[in-house]
């Protein structure tokens, strides 16, 4: 299992996260070229070293029209989430990167909601709002999706202590909108003078990370070193671990029978429980007491996440009770791959491990190019397949 776990012993903001994540690819320029192409309004992105406490880190200038944030005469914009949803949706990425992006956005923008007490189409981004964190957020998101990480797993968040200084006044840290996102999420301060964790970065590690432990051993082989832009005595550093997991694993099961949802609700809520992260959810029928037809709903997800999920399931379905139980299980080392076919590319999925060797074109690679080229679902994987086999996986 492909996995990524961010070490964020001071704090998490947009940038940090983003120059740790650009860190990790050997290529480092063509992926400012790629990001650079994806067209955010009035945004460069470069990518400058910074050494921290003698240490070799990587820090992400974003410029908008050709200043950075914090310059005296910087471009300040405010915008409702209606405006920031307008960008992202006419942004060069794959609907997956823009439904992150809003995502996030969401995040943010009900936190914002909750502590201005307003609607949160009402809301005014101010430090959020403004184009260098759009590109935070849009940039994360798609370097996550391009890194195909299975799983991405954090420690828990240093948000530093004191005061921060914002467009509403002086407030404490950690920032009121931060520590709403926060809710749910293990942080603490370990007594630095400052705001350590931004609004921004706390959304993207509400979003994408799935456990706050590493419940099992891991394996990195590369490191990203993405640095901040204040200078404390500790080293302002964000450090992301790609990792490989090849060993037997624990995940939680959580469990619940019910009766009395229409089906079209029951499905549409375990599309949202999957789209949360699970590893996986399924039905079952069975029959409950009095002879009464019902579904059995499980839960698959990673240990140190069963409340995130048995929360989605009490919000997104009729049950008021789950069962929980902790399953050992057996995992084929899994990558992802990608191909050029003759009608575009695909992704590929390689599953290895225990004397057996499985390859498959991942199905939402098959559906793009058979949408793209007018072929069917079976022509299209039969296309993908003789480009396999003439590989060596």
């Amino acid at each position: 299992m492909k996995l990524l776990y961010l070490e964020c012993n001071m704090g998490i903001a947009g940038d940090m996260l983003m120059a740790s994540l650009i860190s990790l690819f050997d290529d480092r320029n063509k992926i400012l070229d790629e990001i650079n192409a994806i067209a955010i309004p009035n945004v460069k992105i470069s990518l400058e070293e910074k050494n921290v406490c003698s240490v070799a880190a990587n820090r992400a200038v974003v410029k908008i029209d050709g200043k950075e944030e914090g310059d005296s005469d910087s471009r300040h914009c405010h915008m409702k989430l209606s405006d920031v949803t307008k960008i992202i949706r006419s942004l060069n990425v794959s609907d997956k990167v823009k439904n992150d992006a809003e995502n996030v956005y969401k995040i943010i923008a009900n936190a914002e909601s909750r502590v201005h007490g307003c609607e949160v189409g009402a809301v005014h981004f101010h430090e959020v709002g403004m184009f260098d964190a759009v590109a935070d957020v849009v940039v994360c998101c798609y370097l996550i999706d391009k890194l195909k990480v299975e799983k991405i797993i954090s420690s828990p968040i240093n948000v530093g202590s004191g005061f921060v200084k914002c467009a509403h006044g002086n407030l404490p840290v950690p920032a009121p909108a931060t520590a709403e996102i926060l809710c749910g999420v293990p942080f603490y301060s370990s007594g630095i003078n400052g705001e350590l964790c931004t609004p921004t970065g706390a959304a993207l590690v509400k979003y994408f990370v799935s456990s706050f432990n590493i419940s099992t051993p891991v394996t990195a082989y590369k490191i990203g070193y993405g640095a901040g832009s204040k200078d404390f005595e500790t080293a302002n550093i964000l450090r992301a671990f790609l990792c490989e997991n090849n060993s037997n694993d624990d995940i939680a099961k959580l469990c619940c029978n019910i009766d009395d949802m229409a089906p079209e609700a029951l499905a549409a809520g375990c599309e949202r429980i999957l789209d949360a992260g699970a590893l996986d959810v399924y039905q079952t029928p069975v029959v409950m007491k009095k002879g009464r037809l019902g579904t059995m709903l499980t839960v698959l997800c990673s240990i140190g996440s069963e409340d995130k999920f048995a929360k989605l399931i009490f919000k997104h379905t009729s049950t008021i009770g789950i069962r929980k139980s902790v399953c050992s299980r057996y995992v084929l080392d899994r990558k992802i791959q990608t191909v050029q076919s003759e009608i575009g590319e695909a992704d590929i999925k390689t599953s290895t491990g225990y004397g057996k060797t499985n390859i498959k074109p991942e199905y939402d690679s098959v559906q793009d190019l058979a949408k793209n080229n007018d072929t069917s679902f079976e022509e299209t994987t039969e296309i993908i397949y003789k480009t396999i086999n003439g590989k060596n996986f």
